[in-house]
């Protein structure tokens, strides 16, 4: 599906449906008047009716027989908060979700390209679906086929192109999806590194992938021991996007791919294992990052590593108590086998550094206590930059994507030193997702980096906001975001 961009009045636009955002309060916004006058009414009468609040993110759907070319409204709630560009993208998610029709226009309040390209990505978000599993269709709905974006001013060269951003990056956001859902028995890590191979490589995109015998030769000793309990090879991934003339900057993203976790020999409940396939989204996210980065054009050079491996309780398994060596040289005491992202992230992030990066961004399912200390729909944020931090929390704003900044506290640094090894690679019970955070340090060097902690909002087990159930695409957007902000986009 393409959304498309229109400059006709919603009264005669021919859709099924029209959709706008209506504010709670006496406000309820421009179209909402205009509407109910050419319904006579209806909107007031059926939010009275209905009791409706106009609740961010409620919706009420109220079919028009008179007045309208289309046959029905859709109302999106968008609470009393101030008004942002990120209500555009609101409105166009839940309207795509929920309003059960073939053609549907939706009704921008502002006319630039910020509303369009935040819309853009809803409608493809909203409209998404995750069924290739099903053998027939079990929701009985009419599958959305055409959305129109409605402006209320002559079409610009500026609105095209953020319609045409706003639908790649979407886009990847659904591929994102598609992958963090994939059901592990098929989503293996050879098949998590073909599958970035065949969305990259028609694009330009150089990729190398390594097997278990080249990650070995080639040095990177704790993937390889995280895959060892599993009959599945691991995979090390590397996607190169150069741009066409010069590039203005050279950036490295680094995805912790688990295509599944069982937590190894330290082995989880089946409640904890029960939605571990999605321990690979930081890799996915990576995936969809770079393809963004490509089919955009970004004068901006862009890497993507992924750790790819299963973690299982095989013969060969590593165990509690073993000491390994990394890439870097340093060796690491295995406390928690459960604790494996950690030894991926380490010899590859410390494969980007030596890339030279300006700099460097992970982003992984790592922790529980992450998720205890922000909720299921923030992410951690690390960083050893200030100016890269700010810029990076910048374009998850832009981008309607929650990050919270969190602090690399040194003291903790403490509870990783090891009697037997250079470290430890967990510390003790408190303080979880910042000591997790502090083991990714020891091996970016003088990289600048950012490490993204998504174990919240990259899998969620029910709809929120502008997030589906289920794998979410969570950091895409951002790292697009803030890939254009390098270039003053």
């Amino acid at each position: 599906m393409k959304p498309s961009l229109s400059s006709e009045s919603p009264m005669r636009l021919a859709v099924d449906a029209v959709a706008i955002g209506v504010r709670s309060g006496d406000t309820r916004g421009p179209w909402f008047d205009r509407l109910d006058r050419a319904t006579r009414g209806l909107l007031t009468h059926a939010v009275e009716q209905e009791q409706w609040k106009a609740e961010r993110g409620e919706v009420l759907r109220i079919p028009v027989r008179s007045g309208l070319v289309a046959r029905g409204v859709v109302l999106v709630g968008l609470g009393g908060q101030a008004a942002t560009a990120h209500d555009a993208r609101v409105v166009a998610t839940h309207a795509a979700r929920t309003a059960r029709v073939e053609r549907l226009g939706v009704v921008l309040d502002a006319a630039d390209a910020a509303h369009v390209r935040a819309a853009a990505e809803g409608v493809l978000g909203g409209a998404y679906r995750f069924d290739r599993y099903r053998t027939k269709d079990r929701s009985g709905e009419r599958r959305l086929r055409e959305v129109v974006l409605v402006v209320g001013a002559p079409i610009d060269a500026a609105m095209r192109g953020a319609l045409e951003a706003g639908r790649i990056v979407g886009e990847s956001v659904c591929l994102v999806r598609d992958l963090v859902n994939m059901p592990p028995n098929d989503l293996t890590p050879t098949a998590l590194a073909e599958a970035a191979r065949a969305q990259c490589a028609p694009l330009g995109i150089d990729v190398t992938i390594w097997d278990r015998a080249q990650i070995k030769k080639n040095n990177m000793p704790l993937l390889e021991a995280v895959g060892r309990g599993s009959g599945q090879e691991p995979r090390f991934v590397h996607l190169r996007y150069r741009p066409r003339g010069r590039a203005r900057s050279r950036v490295v993203f680094v995805g912790k791919g688990l295509t599944f976790d069982s937590g190894g020999l330290c082995i989880k409940t089946a409640k904890q294992m029960a939605d571990m396939k999605c321990d690979m989204a930081g890799a996915a996210a990576t995936i969809g990052i770079v393809r963004a980065a490509a089919r955009l054009r970004l004068p901006v050079e862009v890497h993507g590593l992924l750790g790819c491996v299963e973690n299982m309780s095989g013969d060969h398994a590593y165990r509690p108590g073993d000491v390994f060596p990394s890439r870097l040289g340093k060796t690491v005491e295995i406390i928690n086998t459960d604790a494996e992202g950690r030894l991926v992230l380490a010899d590859v992030l410390a494969y980007g550094a030596e890339l030279e990066p300006d700099c460097m961004i992970d982003h992984a399912t790592l922790t529980g206590a992450c998720m205890v200390a922000l909720g299921r729909y923030c992410a951690g944020l690390y960083a050893n930059d200030e100016t890269l931090a700010a810029q990076y929390l910048e374009a998850a704003r832009t981008a309607g994507e929650q990050f919270w900044r969190m602090p690399l506290l040194d003291d903790l640094r403490e509870t990783l030193r090891s009697e037997v090894a250079d470290i430890k690679h967990t510390g003790d019970q408190y303080g979880g997702s910042i000591t997790a955070a502090l083991f990714l340090r020891e091996f970016v060097g003088k990289t600048r980096w950012v490490h993204a902690d998504i174990a919240g909002p990259a899998y969620l087990e029910s709809p929120h906001d502008v997030q589906p159930k289920g794998g979410t695409g969570f950091g895409v957007a951002t790292g697009v975001r803030f890939l254009e902000s390098l270039v003053g986009g």
